[in-house]
């Protein structure tokens, strides 16, 4: 016998809102009520909203992106019961597949604004902006990003399984610590919020309970996984997810037809709503056995090919922009490499704000070069040159600016969207210079 057609354990509904969907959820919590069966070692079909349940649109305007609920996300899949998984195993979960829906060829990337959801450079560039990218096959192209193609690295952002009640009080408790001891003008961390929370079919007293509890799904978290946004956790990977309740109630979710490493701009990967297909098997006792307390991964075959000699690299030190000297911040480091790499981009015509999408949602290559040489961690950020139609050389970028300020070459480099009344972002050349110098922390400052 052949194999038989892939179940499908989870439709989604474009035309109902996602708050009413049981089989989705927005919390993590162990009484979160299972949304289906799955049999240790069966394959499965299932189906993703985008991750903040349908908000962003297929249009030239960012304002849906300025105002988007935080409160609602992420939309996942599940809690699927996985028979015979009990606390202490392992979920060797199989990535078989990920694609769009058929009718639905596209995807969003979005720089989210300062007051709502910010990102990685958002003391730089503060503003909403957002870009739409078309699929065709592996390819995707953006009229907001012209002059760039590439094949993407599609992957799930989100994929876990419960915390424990006990594991759950563990998260709440050192993330309220760290709220706690904030000094920064910034969230750090988000507590339990009750407000939009969506425990799938949980009745009204269970829901309100896991909103007064129930971790929220932005960060990922050492003994669980859940939101890594990994670009090369792709087709044909194997991840092994520690199992702490019975069932393991497993979620997937924020599915990303590309993203470079860091997804820098927090809506940073090509956004899409999706179906996966996963394999799943119980490793019994696995987490004992592995002595395993974060999840491992091996990455699958597929992965966009470009030769060595073929990517640009920037290098980012400890070093701010303000010119303040940090001790060994591998964050501040990628920051400086970040900015580079924008800079070089302005010279062929492109806005920053253009730069900025284009390398959190590019499969640009981000390294830890070396962190033992004080005071100076430093990184690397590789850009693919062939992604785009012309050529972005270090020699063809002394030939561009030779031809002017924006070196445009004749080409129409046209401009994402924004919110209404704007066509560019701000850029703040001031920021960071009110800071305080950082011991490995990022922006975590210490005194």
């Amino acid at each position: 016998m052949g194999k038989s057609t892939i179940r499908t354990v989870c439709k989604v509904d474009f035309d109902r809102p996602a708050s009413e969907q049981p089989y989705l959820h927005n919390r993590w919590h162990p009484d979160i009520p299972f949304a289906g069966t799955i049999k240790d070692g069966e394959t499965v079909k299932i189906e993703c909203l985008d991750w903040t349940g349908g908000q962003i649109k297929n249009d030239d305007s960012a304002d849906d992106v300025k105002n988007v609920d935080l409160t609602k996300v992420h939309y996942l899949s599940g809690p699927f019961e996985i028979e015979g998984a009990a606390p202490g195993d392992l979920l060797l979960v199989e990535i078989m597949d990920v694609q769009p829906f058929e009718d639905r060829p596209w995807g969003f990337t979005g720089v989210f604004d300062r007051r709502n959801g910010g990102g990685f450079l958002d003391e730089i560039y503060p503003s909403a902006a957002k870009a739409i990218w078309d699929f065709e096959g592996i390819y995707c192209t953006s009229r907001h990003i012209p002059h760039v193609k590439f094949a993407g690295l599609i992957h799930p952002g989100i994929l876990g399984c419960a915390p424990s009640a006990e594991l759950l009080e563990t998260w709440n408790k050192r993330e309220a610590e760290l709220i706690a001891a904030n000094k920064l003008d910034r969230d750090v961390a988000l507590p339990p919020q009750p407000l939009s929370c969506h425990a799938g079919s949980a009745d009204r007293e269970l829901a309100e309970k896991i909103g007064r509890e129930g971790a929220r799904t932005i960060p990922g978290r050492p003994e669980h996984g859940g939101n890594c946004d990994i670009k090369n956790l792709s087709r044909g990977s194997k991840v092994f997810l520690p199992v702490h309740v019975p069932g393991a109630k497993f979620s997937v979710g924020d599915l990303h037809f590309s993203q470079g490493d860091g997804e820098i701009s927090f809506c940073g990967a090509i956004e899409m709503a999706g179906i996966i297909t996963i394999n799943f098997q119980v490793i019994k006792n696995g987490m004992a056995g592995l002595g395993l307390r974060s999840p491992v991964y091996i990455p699958g075959p597929v992965e966009p090919q470009f030769g060595p000699g073929r990517y640009i690299y920037f290098e980012g030190f400890s070093v701010d922009e303000a010119g303040r000297q940090h001790y060994m911040d591998v964050t501040v480091a990628y920051r400086q490499a970040t900015l580079r790499c924008i800079e070089y981009l302005r010279r062929f015509g492109y806005s920053d704000y253009q730069a900025y999408l284009l390398l959190s949602c590019a499969p640009v290559q981000g390294h830890v070069a070396g962190v033992v040489d004080i005071p100076n961690a430093c990184t690397t950020l590789g850009l693919p040159m062939d992604i785009f139609d012309f050529d972005i050389s270090p020699l063809a970028a002394l030939d561009a600016t030779a031809e002017g300020e924006t070196g445009k070459g004749g080409r129409d480099m046209g401009r994402c969207a924004f919110e209404s009344g704007r066509t560019e972002g701000e850029v703040r050349s001031d920021a960071g210079k009110k800071g305080r110098v950082s011991f490995g922390g990022g922006l975590a400052y210490r005194e």
